[in-house]
């Protein structure tokens, strides 16, 4: 019920003096969100309570908006809201204390109020000013009564409604902040998604379940559907791959990525490369999971023709290297004078066939391995299918830069240990140890049960290409001993510059 009739509209009551700031006021009022704090449970026990203290049939919780004064609880009255030009409360928000007025009846602000010569005939009221953290006056906590009551409140009364407006006032303030959370956050969600919107990939973002909760437009753009939970628009071939990387992310928190096609709404299937990150509450939680995806489909093609390329060049390059041995055995069977230049010739040759595998793709995938590159160079030198060259020690992926080089020294070192070392004869056996330190490898070879090594006091064009392999190309430096087992060269190389 409304009490909004022209004859009240017009009546004499004396208004209100007018707050100084009356538009910020009403700015600070609507903060706290008063529809939703209308039959609020916690202000109705409030008002309820108000008016058992007090002895009264009436008591309300009494906000004053810019036309009306708006009851969010009201207890013994069905009226919901009154025009402002008549209330009490306008009086009674703008002091610093409880207004009592104890017979309306004598008094001139109101004796001749609608209110007060007519329903619901207030004939004594008591108002404590609700008031915000501004300061800023908001309404009353207020008690009436249709007799006089020239007593007024006693003293418990009057501290009673003060505590009971306090918290009415803890309550309201409790929306407040929370509306205003909610707003700022609602403002953060729409600069995110503004953002999220702006950029050029599907985005999107899931629960910690991993149920999926938004997409952006350019999942609609690209596959023309507003959202694919179930994996439709994914390949066949892909859908179980992805699914799979999905399941596992989501049990161990692990970042998502993988590779997939999705059939663009064109219907061509698109190479699309899709991450995932989790984000995590203080205690470590997962609380939401963003993730976009990323049409490389363009890149993909290139990566694949380049991949085809280097393939048929690998080919090509290898051919080449047989052709050169195949040419230089020619020449040494017509010049016998050079067999051995030749042969130690075509052994280098070989040596880089072998390490070019390790440089470029052979058969679609690119060995790395120092282990694999050393066992494949040292092959020739077996007997019987047992290795002369043992290798130990710790693996590192090598680089495609680090190839020749390598290939170039160990090729040497076995070259000279199979002219004069260890490998010239039946019993000898070589131990090549490699040892992680950190930022360098350090590559032991030893020689046993070889001739008592000696030294060349004349360095070869061999000795010269180590020197030049180790300490340009691998940034490191060589030591060797000629002891009475054999021979020991330890070789310390740069780790940034071997490996990958």
């Amino acid at each position: 019920m409304t009490i909004t009739t022209p004859e009240l509209l017009r009546a004499g009551s004396v208004p209100a003096p007018g707050f100084p700031d009356e538009e910020e006021r009403l700015r600070v009022l609507r903060d706290y969100a008063l529809n939703s704090l209308e039959d609020d449970p916690e202000l109705a026990s409030i008002a309820r309570f108000a008016a058992k203290l007090c002895q009264a049939p009436v008591a309300l919780v009494s906000l004053v908006e810019e036309e009306r004064q708006r009851f969010l609880a009201a207890e013994g009255l069905e009226v919901r809201e009154t025009p402002r030009n008549i209330s009490f409360c306008t009086h009674a928000m703008l002091g610093d204390e409880l207004m009592e007025v104890r017979d309306t009846a004598l008094d001139p602000r109101f004796a001749e109020n609608p209110l007060v010569t007519g329903e619901p005939h207030i004939r004594f009221y008591a108002g404590q000013p609700l008031k915000s953290e501004e300061g800023l006056p908001l309404g009353t906590l207020c008690v009436i009564d249709s007799d006089p009551r020239p007593d007024g409140l006693n003293a418990f009364q009057r501290d009673g409604l003060e505590v009971l407006a306090q918290t009415a006032m803890r309550r309201l303030r409790s929306r407040r902040n929370s509306t205003a959370a909610r707003r700022e956050q609602e403002e953060r969600m729409a600069y995110l998604r503004s953002i999220v919107e702006s950029i050029p990939a599907i985005a999107w973002a899931a629960d910690p379940n991993g149920k999926f909760e938004y997409f952006n437009s350019r999942l609609v753009e690209f596959t023309g559907r507003p959202d694919d939970k179930e994996g439709e628009a994914f390949h066949p071939d892909d859908w179980k791959i992805a699914s799979a990387a999905w399941r596992h992310s989501l049990a161990t928190g692990e970042p998502y990525e993988v590779e997939h096609r999705l059939r663009r709404h064109d219907g061509e299937y698109r190479w699309m490369i899709a991450r995932a990150e989790p984000t995590r509450d203080a205690d470590g939680r997962i609380v939401r999971w963003f993730g976009t995806a990323v049409d490389i489909h363009d890149l993909y093609a290139a990566s694949e023709a380049r991949d085809l390329l280097a393939k048929e060049l690998s080919h090509r390059i290898k051919n080449i290297f047989a052709v050169v041995s195949g040419l230089i055995s020619m020449s040494v069977r017509k010049q016998p004078e050079v067999a051995d230049f030749g042969q130690e010739l075509i052994g280098t040759i070989q040596a880089l066939g072998r390490a070019h595998d390790y440089v470029r793709p052979a058969e679609g995938q690119r060995r790395t391995s120092l282990h694999g590159m050393l066992t494949d160079l040292f092959s020739p030198y077996g007997r019987g299918g047992e290795p002369r060259v043992a290798i130990e020690g710790d693996d590192v992926t090598i680089a495609a830069r680090a190839a020749t080089p390598l290939a170039l020294v160990f090729h040497e070192l076995a070259t000279n240990a199979a002219k004069y070392g260890a490998l010239s004869v039946d019993e000898g056996r070589i131990d090549l140890s490699i040892e992680d330190r950190g930022d360098n490898l350090l590559l032991r070879w030893t020689e046993r049960g070889g001739p008592a090594a000696k030294r060349n006091p004349k360095e070869g064009f061999g000795s010269r290409l180590v020197e030049m392999s180790v300490t340009g190309q691998l940034g490191g430096s060589w030591e060797r001993r000629f002891e009475k087992d054999g021979m020991v060269c330890e070789l310390t190389v740069s780790k940034t510059a071997v490996t990958a």
